[in-house]
């Protein structure tokens, strides 16, 4: 009977070969002419030769062929990574030249950027010739050497009479190097904050967007479509408008605890609590140290008079917490 009748490839391990495998490891030793529908059982290296008798196959303990077999299957991801690697980075530039053949010509609305270096040279460049508007989106906040970069594109455009909105998450208030930033900045220049905000935008005179195209944001997309344009800066100013400026009072942003002792951080803890979120979700979702997240979730608790996790969900909801405005 061939590997093909019997219902599986050679590089499958199927019930048959498992019970072959099993007869074998109870008797010792198997007849050769036994494992031949079960390729797998030879592929996978759980049988050898019997030294004694070429007519016989005798099992390999489990112990030593389990490591191997799985050293095979890791060995197998990394080769498809690796060839999945080599396969986007061939498809980058002609995803880039797909985008420019579909538009106007010189002018693509939809250009791909590839590396850090690319994506702040373009922004760079629109930064150049703007002169009434930046629109920017930094969740999690910017890491000082970025800062840095970032002083000799915006105040030039400031200086030449543009207005700077910008939008972070609420933690980035504490950031001594944010608020050094803006303190070198001179012009109409307004920063607001919120719990949550989109992926990182820039956008500049509402004539070119930067939005990143993967997690690392190490690809971009620079948007010129009319239409995303509209959509993007829309987007934008609906959470403007339910941001709180970044130098107001500290019960402003919920540091001082409402009436019922609950604070409007911890209130938008809970909500993701009842979503089902893991404390590690919230914080990366929130922009703050798992940590925090836990000091609050635990404080919040007390507040309640919660003993666990599946109980804090239903005095949360009982409460009526979410339903109340901070």
């Amino acid at each position: 009977m061939t590997a093909q009748a019997h219902g599986h490839g050679a590089a499958e391990l199927c019930d048959d070969g498992l019970r072959l495998y099993s007869r074998a490891l109870r008797e010792g030793r198997i007849v050769r002419g036994e494992a031949e529908p079960a390729p797998c059982l030879e592929v996978f290296g759980l049988l050898r030769d019997d030294t004694d008798d070429p007519g016989w196959l005798r099992p390999v303990a489990p112990a030593v062929a389990l490591p191997r077999m799985l050293r095979a299957v890791e060995e197998d991801i990394v080769r498809q990574r690796d060839r999945g690697e080599r396969i986007a980075a061939a498809f980058a530039p002609l995803i880039d030249l797909d985008a420019q053949r579909a538009a106007v010509p010189d002018s693509p609305m939809i250009r791909v950027l590839l590396g850090f270096q690319r994506i702040n040279d373009a922004i760079a460049e629109a930064a150049a010739i703007s002169s009434r508007e930046v629109l920017t989106v930094q969740p999690g906040g910017r890491p000082p050497e970025l800062l840095g970069s970032a002083l000799g594109v915006e105040q030039p455009v400031l200086a030449r009479g543009g207005r700077m909105r910008t939008l972070y998450q609420h933690p980035t208030r504490h950031s001594a190097p944010v608020l050094a930033h803006y303190e070198q900045l001179t012009g109409d220049v307004q920063v607001r904050t919120l719990d949550e905000v989109t992926e990182r935008l820039v956008m500049l005179d509402r004539a070119v967007a930067f939005i990143p195209a993967n997690q690392d944001r190490t690809v971009a997309l620079e948007i010129r479509h009319p239409a995303l344009i509209t959509y993007l800066a829309t987007t934008f100013e609906r959470l403007w408008r339910l941001a709180t400026p970044m130098f107001p009072s500290p019960e402003d942003l919920g540091a001082e605890p409402a009436s019922d002792g609950i604070t409007t951080r911890q209130r938008t803890i809970a909500t993701l609590l009842v979503e089902g979120h893991t404390d590690a979700v919230i914080a990366e979702r929130l922009g703050m140290n798992i940590r925090t997240v836990r000091v609050h979730i635990a404080k919040l608790a007390a507040t309640l008079g919660s003993d666990s996790r599946a109980q804090l969900g239903y005095l949360i909801g009982r409460s009526g917490i979410l339903e109340q405005q901070p």
